[in-house]
Formats: C-alpha cells, structure tokens, sequence
C-alpha cells in the first residue's frame, strides 16, 4: 500500500531469529517499520538433589569422588561421625543471653535437653560461606545428618547457592548400619543421635522387669514370708 513500507527480504540468517524478534513501532523514517529485538532472558537450570541410601552413597564417594559433608550439630558429630568427612553444622549452639531466648534455653533444657539430650540450638548464619570457602560450586557434595531433615534443608541452600552436584542419605544416618562406613566416636552412626535420659531407659525398664518378677516368685513359692514383710510395712 502506497505510503507504508515494509522490509521485503530478509537475509537466511535473520530468517531463524524471527521467533526471537518483536516487531515494535520504533520509529517511522520514509515509512519504514523497524524492528526492535527483545533480549532473551537468561535461564538457570536447577539440579535436582540426588537422594540416596547407604549402600548407593559408598559408591558415590569411591566411584564418583563424592566428599561427605556433615551438617550435624557438634555433640552428635563428636559421638560418631564417618573417618575423612568434613563436618560445617546447620545449626549450633544457642548462647544468646536476651531474655526471651534464656526462658527457651531453660525450657528446653528441662525437657528436650534431659531427656533427649538435644542442644538448643539456631540457625548457623555463615554456613553457606563456609561450605563455598572449602568446596567450589562443581564440588560433589554427600550432605548427612542424623534423620535426614537437616541435609535437605542444607541441599536447598546449597543448591541456591550455586552447588551442582549435590546428594543426600535418605533418613540420614539413623538408618546406617553398623560396619557400612569407617567411624569415630563413642558410639555407632544411627544412635549418635540418643542421649540424656533416653539412653538408660532401657536399662531402667530391665531394673523394674526384674524387680517384679522376683517378687511375684517370692510371692508366690513364699506366701507366708511375703505376708509378714507386707504386716510389717507401714501403713497410712
């Protein structure tokens, strides 16, 4: 149409970047439309995390050269860990002496911290720089915790962090069976996570069994004995 140009041929390579272009009104010079090309934007593919079991992760680190990254809290790291891992925990202590955090460091220690034996703890705010000031981003990472909770949460950090190459035990070390990695520590890898009062319980319960039962025998072969001791106990 008279008054309205376009530009009729195209060169073979501008032909393949048309799916690349938008035509935009520019401007309007002797009828002529330009086109204005849109940058495209960049794409960053995420890898997926490699969950594994025990079995699989041994064959990471001796065929694949897989470096084990243990973000535990120091008091399970100390009571058993595998040989030649690197150890840059998730969390760690809580020491902070504001009043809120002392009345939680005080609760959890009557409970959780007695029974269990867990530390009270927050999140370690320098662990990603410390990962990247050991490991570069192409670094093949197993990350291990106790249950698995943690080296997931870990995973994802790393991941956005840049980290490839990144796998994880499924349900963590708990489920490890005794003799599978070289260890230190005090204690096998899947009861590194037990302590405080849990840890006797059994023992405890094993006290109580036999208590009863050696009374219900002397109840029961020495009715006239047992009768006597019962007499002699005070009553209310």
């Amino acid at each position: 149409m008279a008054g309205i140009g376009a530009c009729s041929t195209f060169s073979s390579t501008s032909c393949l970047r048309t799916s690349l272009l938008k035509l935009e009104t520019h401007s309007r010079v002797g009828g002529t439309i330009f086109a204005k090309p849109i940058r495209r934007r960049a794409l960053s593919i995420r890898a997926e995390v490699n969950f594994v079991n025990a079995e699989e992760a041994k064959k990471l680190i001796a065929a694949e050269g897989y470096t084990i990254l243990d973000v535990r809290d120091k008091s399970q790291f100390d009571r058993a860990h595998i040989k030649s891992c690197t150890h840059v925990p998730l969390f760690i202590e809580n020491q902070d002496n504001d009043p809120g955090t002392i009345v939680k460091r005080t609760l959890h220690n009557n409970f959780a911290g007695l029974f269990f034996g867990l530390t009270f703890t927050k999140p370690n705010p320098e662990f990603v720089q410390t990962v990247k000031s050991q490991f570069s981003p192409g670094s093949k990472l197993l990350l291990v915790c106790q249950e698995g909770l943690r080296s997931t949460s870990a995973a994802t950090k790393l991941e956005q962090a840049g980290f490839q190459n990144i796998a994880c035990i499924t349900s963590g070390l708990q489920t490890v069976k005794p003799g599978t990695f070289d260890t230190v520590g005090t204690t096998e890898l899947q009861d590194a996570g037990k302590a405080g009062l849990v840890t006797i319980q059994g023992k405890i319960s094993a006290v109580l069994g036999t208590v009863l039962i050696c009374a219900y025998l002397f109840i029961t072969f020495f009715p006239d004995q047992a009768e006597k001791l019962l007499q002699l106990a005070p009553t209310g």
